[in-house]
């Protein structure tokens, strides 16, 4: 299987990205033949992958990244790079390549002093590989600071580092680092090759991957987990009975309430399975003593888990309630289709009757109304307003 296979619904992606990297393969044999490479090449320094969520933005820079990587015999042949099963395809694909270097935040932002290690490892030479690859998929998350750092690193890139930078769309990057890019756009996948992909490589049974993909709208990973999480599917029933308990003011904030119970247990399931082990494992690598005592002057090492965990909890609970949030969206969306008669499937088939009654109650214009309210809503979060205060503020919107 190539590494191209797992971009779903991306295929002149697939093709462009292919391009390069047999560019780049040239390129490098043509170096070490004391050559000087071909004289047009599809290969640049920097890309950036944007796309709308589910897209699959980091996949498509993860296989690039294994494409400069691939040491295939195959490539002597006239073979294009790529291949999924050699050792420099696999280990960047699972991450254990030397030269591949993938960074994903849980947290908020990227400041400064890790963009500032990054750059420095940009620097290095290739230690077992054809290129050093930087893959940074939350680039849309870079501070100010952060970001011209970064440029820096950009502009004058090492002879063999590649950056790929993944983000939402061009205007979530500075404008002085996106035009030292190639930019490349993805997608949306189709709701069919989604429930594909679900089918084939994940077993599902197709009935349920066909409403997952299409109560998700083509997003990859909610897809899956959609069909596999008994947990989602009951988050996700809840969210949607929220336009009809929103008719009145005591049921809309219990309701508001309940959304940011919700998103907060979320982050606490998070913080059990992942902060206990970072603890225990920095303890361990501290030299804490058998009781649990630990050696004088690691006392801020461990503040300084502290609150990357406690930033770690409160994006978590950000995640959630805008994945809420999205789901609301798409049941308003349902609802102004049926208002307006358009031939456009539904996403939430499943509440249909939740659907037809509240676009027989209401008009398109509060349909609309409500929607923006929605969104209204994200945007008080990405502002850091008090998520029950934001929600709330949206609950009253959505009355009738």
């Amino acid at each position: 299987m190539a590494v191209w296979d797992d971009l779903v619904g991306q295929e002149r992606l697939a093709e462009q990205l292919a391009a390069a990297a047999r560019d780049a393969d040239a390129l490098v044999t043509a170096q070490a033949a004391g050559g000087p490479g071909p004289d047009s090449s599809k290969m640049t320094h920097a890309w950036l992958f944007t796309g709308p969520p589910g897209s699959g933005r980091a996949t498509a820079a993860r296989a690039f990244a294994a494409a400069l990587q691939c040491v295939s015999p195959d490539r002597a042949l006239g073979g294009a790079p790529g291949c999924g099963f050699c050792d420099g395809c696999h280990t960047a694909l699972i991450g254990t390549h030397a030269d591949v270097q993938v960074i994903r935040t849980d947290l908020l932002s990227i400041g400064v002093k890790e963009t500032r290690d990054l750059v420095r490892r940009a620097q290095l030479s290739p230690a077992v590989g054809r290129w050093q690859v930087i893959v940074l998929e939350d680039a849309d998350r870079l501070t100010e600071g952060a970001g011209n750092v970064l440029l820096k690193a950009v502009e004058e890139p090492a002879p063999r580092t590649v950056w790929l930078l993944c983000a939402p769309s061009l205007e979530d990057v500075l404008p002085t680092i996106r035009s030292r890019c190639r930019h490349v756009s993805l997608r949306t996948p189709p709701v069919s090759a989604v429930a594909d992909v679900l089918v084939r490589r994940d077993g599902i049974d197709p009935e349920a991957a066909q409403a997952a993909a299409r109560a998700t709208q083509g997003h990859i990973d909610r897809a899956r987990r959609l069909a596999t999480d008994e947990r989602a599917r009951a988050r996700r029933a809840t969210v949607l009975k929220l336009p009809l308990r929103a008719e009145d003011v005591g049921g809309g904030l219990r309701a508001a309430q309940e959304l940011i119970d919700a998103a907060a247990e979320d982050a606490q399931q998070v913080a059990e399975e992942i902060d206990a082990k970072e603890t225990e494992e920095l303890k361990a690598a501290l030299g804490a003593a058998q009781g649990g005592r630990m050696p004088r002057g690691t006392a801020g090492v461990m503040k300084e888990l502290e609150e990357r965990q406690k930033r770690r909890r409160t994006r978590t609970q950000r995640d959630s309630l805008d994945l809420a949030l999205t789901d609301l969206t798409g049941f308003y969306r349902d609802v102004l289709a049926l208002q307006m008669r358009a031939r456009t499937p539904l996403a939430n088939e499943d509440v249909r009757d939740a659907l037809e009654r509240v676009a027989r109650d209401t008009t398109p214009e509060r349909t609309l109304r409500r929607i923006e309210a929605v969104l209204a809503c994200r945007e008080a979060l990405d502002r850091n307003v008090a998520p029950l205060l934001a929600v709330e503020a949206m609950t009253m919107e959505l009355r009738g």
